[in-house]
């Protein structure tokens, strides 16, 4: 006996994990004890993320049509939506209310994106915000390499398990546990409802030239995939490229690429900044296509109470912008010494323009009152001279430019 116990244990450890595709709670081992794995790629976890990818490969066959490529980038975005609008902005941060029912078609929803469930999800998200780029940070790109935060890290044991002590708030619904734990079957369903609805197509609208195999290759094989690397690009790259406008903890950055493959999340240090707000592009002209969504939705009273970017962190966005461009000119000056020289002349310039119609105008009567609009060329440039002290002061010789 003691010859087969290997084979045994390595046997049984290969059946959990397959059970695991189908129950996430089912822990032989134990929760704690998967946590405190050494991170790792664990190759029964990385099978499922291979048949997707594989499953893409399926265009070789079935082609393509207008009609199922279109159909691939809808869902797309409407699955983008549920992750940054549903999984991330709800169910992770509550940055707005909904009804339990609500709650549980938002849940469906998110579901099919096949990104695990609602309870792991906020979890996970909720630990990187706990400890974003530090050793205990599950995917940062500092802390792990660039392809362990994009990919690696959701193959590794340790990652499995759904902590529920963390995610209180959203465990007391079991509606929600076991959509958590049974996270296989929302995908699955979602899957064949794509084949069910190309193989109507075959039969009622030949005309469109879509197969029932053609639409689960774009629709749900093409379109999960794009919809995986899209979301990951947030963990591996908005942590690398892109600006900092608040100084946070982490290096958190905002990119207006990734905002727009992501529908709103490249603005990421804004959203380090201050997470409990709805929209995540503080600004009109930061491009936030999940606020604006759920904005819309909110007029349908599926969902309420968005909660706004506070003033005070508009102010320091403010502050933290305005500090940004004068030190981009400083830099500017330096690289470029000319625009110097312009900064010199362009007010001096000014000076005796304002001091030209001045003396074009001696016959008008003066304002006693404002004696500024009279002073000559030689006090503004006095004037001008501390902000400028490498400019050279000029001569006690100049004339005055007063129109009398």
């Amino acid at each position: 006996m003691p010859i087969f116990s290997p084979l045994l244990t390595a046997f049984r450890r290969r059946a959990a994990a397959l059970v695991q595709w189908f129950d996430a709670d089912y822990m032989p081992e134990g929760a704690e004890k998967m946590r405190a794995a050494p991170d790792r790629v664990d190759w029964m976890r990385c099978i499922p993320f291979i048949i997707l990818h594989a499953g893409c490969l399926g265009v070789i066959w079935a082609g393509w049509s207008p009609f199922a490529v279109w159909t691939a980038v809808a869902l797309y975005f409407l699955r983008m939506f549920a992750v940054t609008g549903i999984y991330h902005r709800y169910f992770s941060h509550k940055t707005y209310s909904t009804s339990r029912p609500g709650q549980f078609l938002l849940a469906l929803w998110g579901g099919t994106t096949v990104q695990r469930g609602p309870l792991w999800w906020a979890y996970h998200h909720r630990h990187h915000h706990q400890h974003s780029d530090d050793p205990e940070d599950a995917h940062s790109p500092h802390v792990h390499g660039f392809w362990w935060s994009h990919i690696g890290w959701i193959t590794s044991k340790r990652n499995f398990p759904t902590d529920y002590s963390k995610v209180k708030d959203l465990a007391k619904f079991p509606e929600l546990v076991l959509l958590n734990r049974f996270d296989t079957v929302i995908p699955i369903l979602f899957a064949v409802s794509i084949w069910g609805l190309g193989w109507l197509l075959e039969i009622y609208a030949p005309g469109l030239h879509t197969t029932k195999w053609q639409l689960l290759t774009w629709g749900f094989f093409i379109s999960t995939t794009a919809l995986f690397h899209g979301t990951s690009c947030i963990n591996s790259m908005a942590h690398l490229m892109g600006r900092r406008r608040f100084q946070t903890d982490d290096d958190s950055r905002n990119s207006f690429i990734l905002a727009l493959i992501t529908l709103g999340e490249g603005w990421h240090n804004n959203h380090h900044r201050y997470m409990s707000a709805t929209r995540q592009g503080f600004y009109w002209w930061e491009i936030d296509i999940t606020y604006y969504g759920l904005k819309a939705l909110s007029y349908t009273g599926l969902i309420r109470d968005l909660k706004p970017v506070p003033p005070s962190i508009l102010e320091e966005a403010a502050r933290a912008d305005h500090a940004t461009s004068i030190a981009a000119a400083r830099r500017a000056a330096l690289v470029h010494p000319e625009y110097s020289t312009l900064r010199r002349v362009v007010p001096a310039a000014a000076a005796i323009a304002v001091a030209t119609v001045n003396a074009a105008h001696a016959t008008m009567p003066r304002r006693h009152d404002d004696p500024a609009i009279h002073k000559d060329v030689t006090e503004l440039a006095h004037e001008l001279g501390p902000q400028y002290p490498d400019r050279p002061s000029p001569s006690p010789a100049s004339g005055s430019s007063h129109g009398t």
